[in-house]
């Protein structure tokens, strides 16, 4: 091993029994962090609005801090975008994240200084905790590919630097790793999406790659395009010593097939739970499905059982008080600024010794026009499977309503883009269909009592998924593609990008 890997072995231990420690006391870590942020937040604008103050207590906070999503909470953050201090957290927000899907268009996440560190430590302990269980840190002696959005930024009407997230994090990407980062930052800033992996592809090809990271859909899309460009049989003849996906933002299991016949064998994954509004979790252990929870990194974390999400007032638990197995609707108070903000994902945690969780899907991405609340946890796990019933391998899916069929009862429409087709496609649809009747009591009985008709699939060619994204702006970057609607917005994207 080089010298980078020897240290970065020793860093790597190191940092992870400190992490370890810190996971044992996760109760203690998470009631610190609370009292700092009410403590730090008494003083803002916010605080004063709210009557916060220092030694409150988690009941009190909830009585006078309701839980809000981003359009609630934007009088606050519109002010301090104009250049307002001292509004959501002390002082002025280092950046601002913009996002884009809420119903008033962008959505302004503000970085401060304080919780910059969160973004950097998180990723870095997620590598490091990867080289102290396996024993390898031999991929700090190559390149590492990072696809993310472009680290141009832009500035807010009140002067702020503004971008994406992982576009923000490249400028604050260590220097001991900027040698073996891919792509360049010029290759970063393209912005059509197709034109920019070409750019990647002819950047990368002949690197000796070790590390790919992003979102599996996006990678995906780049190492298809590698093969296609280099006519190499699998990725292992292109970067042989490639040993580690990192990925977030999506389940991964749907295309876990697809990868490995790309890459031409199983590779480690390590899995993130980034957002812009906080690096929330990430897998600590080989194999693990469950993330650990991040309870003294600057975020107070709240759960409210999903079948409460709807009332008016519902229970706000702490980590102290979670059950295993339950869904949870996540809320964040956070010293970027954000007080009992919803983030809208559901979570469901797999241990609390240490706190670990696994991401379930979006609250508010799911299908029940019907009243069955079919959720992306129970799509997922039928359609993977499905995938190794009929070996069969996917590129993307959608699910949605079909409330107005031309004849028939409705039923629920897979829009699926396959990479390797089943032999069989009724079997395999009636086997997805067997897999959320399994899954989901609801739609079952719908199903049993005659109100739905078996799912139905749609078959789109390839291409189709990116060709609705791109119509909707959304094409590249951190953007995903959603797996569940409750309407068919995206339905129609998808048939207009199908036909063209």
């Amino acid at each position: 091993m080089s010298l980078k890997s020897v240290i970065g072995y020793w860093l790597a231990v190191l940092t992870a029994k400190r992490e370890t420690r810190k996971a044992a006391s996760g109760t203690r870590h998470q009631q610190r962090v609370f009292e700092y942020l009410v403590s730090r937040g008494e003083s803002t604008q916010f605080g004063r609005d709210h009557g916060m103050r220092a030694g409150m207590s988690h009941a009190e906070f909830c009585a006078v801090v309701p839980v809000r999503d981003y359009e609630k909470l934007k009088p606050w953050v519109d002010r301090a975008v104009k250049g307002e201090s001292n509004v959501l957290w002390s002082g002025d927000p280092l950046y601002f994240c913009k996002t884009s899907g809420t119903t008033s268009g962008a959505k302004f996440i503000p970085i401060t200084r304080d919780s910059m560190p969160n973004h950097l430590n998180s990723a870095r302990n997620a590598l490091l905790h990867f080289i102290a269980n396996s024993g390898r840190p031999q991929f700090l002696d190559g390149k590492m590919i990072f696809l993310q959005g472009s680290p141009e930024l832009q500035q807010t009407t009140g002067g702020t630097p503004m971008g994406r997230l992982s576009g923000i994090v490249a400028h604050h990407v260590p220097n001991y790793l900027q040698a073996n980062r891919l792509p360049s930052f010029e290759t970063n800033c393209i912005e059509p999406w197709e034109a920019k992996i070409d750019a990647i592809v002819e950047e990368t090809k002949g690197e000796d790659l070790r590390l790919i990271s992003g979102i599996p859909s996006w990678v995906q899309n780049y190492l298809e395009r590698l093969l296609e460009v280099t006519g190499a049989a699998n990725v292992m003849e292109v970067f042989p010593n490639l040993e580690l996906f990192v990925y977030g933002g999506v389940a991964f299991e749907p295309y876990r097939e697809r990868f490995r016949n790309l890459i031409g064998r199983d590779v480690p994954t390590v899995e993130l739970f980034p957002a812009s509004e906080g690096f929330f979790a990430y897998q600590d252990e080989l194999g693990s499905t469950g993330l650990r929870l991040n309870v003294d990194e600057g975020i107070f974390f709240e759960f409210i059982p999903a079948s409460e999400y709807f009332k008016d007032n519902p229970t706000r638990l702490t980590i102290g008080q979670v059950e295993l197995g339950v869904q949870y609707a996540l809320v964040v108070t956070s010293n970027a600024g954000l007080w009992a903000y919803d983030v809208g994902d559901t979570v469901k945690f797999t241990s609390v010794d240490p706190y670990r969780l696994v991401v379930t899907g979006r609250i508010k991405h799911f299908t029940s026009a019907f009243g069955e609340h079919v959720i992306a946890e129970e799509v997922e796990g039928a359609l993977r499977d499905a995938l190794a019933q009929h070996g069969a391998a996917v590129a993307e899916f959608h699910v949605a309503p079909e409330v107005n069929p031309d004849e028939g009862l409705p039923y629920h429409e897979w829009f699926v883009e396959f990479t390797e087709t089943p032999e069989d496609t009724k079997a395999f649809v009636a086997a997805v269909n067997a897999g959320v009747v399994e899954r989901n009591t609801y739609y079952k009985d719908l199903i049993t009592g005659g109100i739905l008709r078996p799912a139905e699939l749609t078959q789109v060619k390839r291409g189709t998924f990116n060709g609705a994204m791109a119509s909707l702006g959304k094409l590249g970057g951190q953007n995903k593609p959603p797996r569940l609607a409750n309407g068919r917005d995206f339905a129609t994207a998808l048939e207009k990008s199908n036909n063209a």
